[in-house]
């Protein structure tokens, strides 16, 4: 009977092949995140984990429990995040101790709730667990299980209302969702209201963002944009940046020494700037850092560049980075410099959210994204990393940015993941975006997520990207209401919390009243 479906929504009841759930799901968490990441393993993983944690003693489920969610992030951080090995292990056990937290209230709430409400609590708990990661990692939403969806275009356009966390929701409300049917057997009678409401719920999200990118495509005037990377880069630079002279060690004998080299790089940029500019571009991007100068080279170097935009009236958006004279930190400074057709500069940002190997070394900026008014719509600009952030995310979408540039560097253990990731960022802001990569992929997507053009460090050269860009983005629902979504989630969690102490405090008052 559908009844039957308001009976408390856990099952105690030891499962002989629990210890095949819990291999099956230590085998697929290092595919359900990261550079490894495969689609549907993101979904599947939970499933089996916590299918293993209902069915043993507390203790005993939540160990092991740790452990498979500290090796699964070990094999992801360690693959691609080249940050030493004490960052690296502090990113792996305080990822893999947050990650278990919602199992643990899974394991201590189920019990206390009736049915459908049951199947809420590991959602909510998955959801804002990573909204708490996201707001406080040093790396931003970098990891964010979302991400993990790149690709999947109807599923994706859920960001622009939702954020990255209706994607996180309807991701982990699967595994809850099969785990009651699990432990009603499957029974259909019993399961029907919970797996339509999962399953119309997802059509629904599915079906919606298909009716968006087939009939509300970016239409309108497009601007041609090319991103360029320095020839030889690779070869005159092995580091691929300029972090390499970033050093209390590096003397006033190696800044000159290495000043031909920077010379080199630097014209090279100026060089296939002038060329792709002959070609139509209107718009050219640089990589991160995709220029470095010292600093007593720096207005040359600007005014050189400025001659550049202003004789092929293009807006340059240049990688810029600046060595500073100091045997003590900060030794540089990171930014994305725009100038104009009329080779002024219009906008200045310095990268706000170093890398961890970059902390210490570089000067931080205050995060403020800069938007220029330009015949091309509104242009924003902001440094690779930085777009990791929320509050950066927000304030793109919330100046209405038409095209946001992101001159990024990246290394070949997350290449393409990071580029992928930057993807949802256009979605979630309606704004297309560009980013030419240093070490990486670089892309044009529009604000649907759509692949323009693309390019990689590895496999293209030479470094060069165009793409026809619409001017024009728009304004999506995640612009007004931000991160409601994961708020909500916070609230629903305690909520349920509340009810589920409730329900134990009234069996318990229930049962001391039956003693004689």
């Amino acid at each position: 009977m559908p009844y039957q479906t308001l009976a408390p929504s856990i099952n105690h009841r030891p499962d002989r092949l629990a210890y095949l759930w819990l291999a099956l799901s230590v085998a697929l968490l290092p595919f359900s995140n990261g550079r490894w990441a495969i689609a549907m393993v993101a979904w599947l993983a939970p499933v089996f984990l916590l299918r293993f944690v209902r069915t043993q003693p507390r203790l005993r489920g939540l160990t092991l429990a740790v452990l498979a969610n500290l090796l699964g992030y070990a094999l992801i951080i360690f693959v691609m995040a080249p940050f030493g090995v004490v960052t690296d292990l502090i990113l792996t056990v305080s990822l893999g101790v947050i990650n278990t937290v919602p199992y643990l209230l899974d394991r201590l709430l189920v019990a206390q709730l009736d049915g459908l409400l049951g199947t809420l609590v590991f959602p909510l708990a998955v959801t804002t667990a990573w909204y708490l990661i996201d707001m406080s990692s040093p790396d931003g939403t970098l990891l964010n299980p979302a991400f993990t969806q790149y690709g999947d275009l109807p599923l994706m356009q859920l960001v622009s209302v939702t954020g990255l966390w209706g994607i996180i929701f309807l991701m982990s409300w699967l595994a809850s969702i099969v785990n009651w049917a699990w432990e009603h057997s499957f029974v259909w009678v019993q399961v029907r209201p919970g797996l339509l409401l999962y399953g119309g719920l997802l059509a629904v999200v599915l079906v919606g963002g298909g009716v968006r990118l087939v009939l509300f495509p970016p239409q309108g005037a497009t601007v041609r944009i090319a991103g360029v990377t320095a020839l030889h880069h690779n070869v005159l630079l092995p580091s691929g940046n300029f972090g390499a002279l970033l050093d209390e060690k590096t003397t006033s004998a190696q800044r000159q020494a290495v000043r031909p080299v920077l010379d080199e790089v630097d014209a090279s940029l100026l060089m296939l700037t002038q060329q792709e500019a002959r070609a139509g571009a209107r718009i050219v991007v640089w990589p991160e850092s995709g220029a470095a100068v010292l600093q007593e080279d720096e207005a040359a170097f600007l005014q050189a560049a400025q001659s550049v935009a202003r004789t092929s009236g293009i807006y340059l958006d240049m990688g810029l980075g600046v060595i500073l004279p100091r045997q003590t930190p900060p030794f540089g400074r990171d930014e994305s410099v725009l100038i104009d057709p009329s080779g002024t500069i219009v906008a200045v940002y310095q990268k706000a959210h170093p890398t961890p190997d970059e902390r210490l070394r570089l000067a931080a900026g205050n995060g403020r994204i800069p938007v220029v008014t330009t015949p091309y719509g509104h242009l924003a600009t902001a440094v690779c990393q930085d777009l990791n952030f929320l509050d950066i995310v927000h304030s793109v979408g919330q100046a209405n940015a038409d095209i946001l540039i992101g001159p990024t560097g990246d290394w070949r253990e997350i290449d393409p993941y990071h580029t992928q990731a930057l993807t949802f960022t256009a979605i979630e802001t309606g704004a297309s975006l560009a980013t030419q990569v240093d070490l990486g992929r670089s892309v044009a997507v529009d604000y649907e997520g759509n692949v323009l053009a693309a390019t990689d460090f590895y496999s293209t050269d030479p470094q060069v990207m165009v793409a026809y860009v619409p001017i024009h983005g728009v304004h999506t629902l995640y612009d007004t209401i931000g991160d409601l979504v994961a708020w909500l989630s916070v609230v629903g969690l305690v909520a349920l919390l509340a009810v589920a102490i409730a329900h134990r405090s009234r069996v318990g008052q229930a049962d001391a009243e039956k003693v004689p």
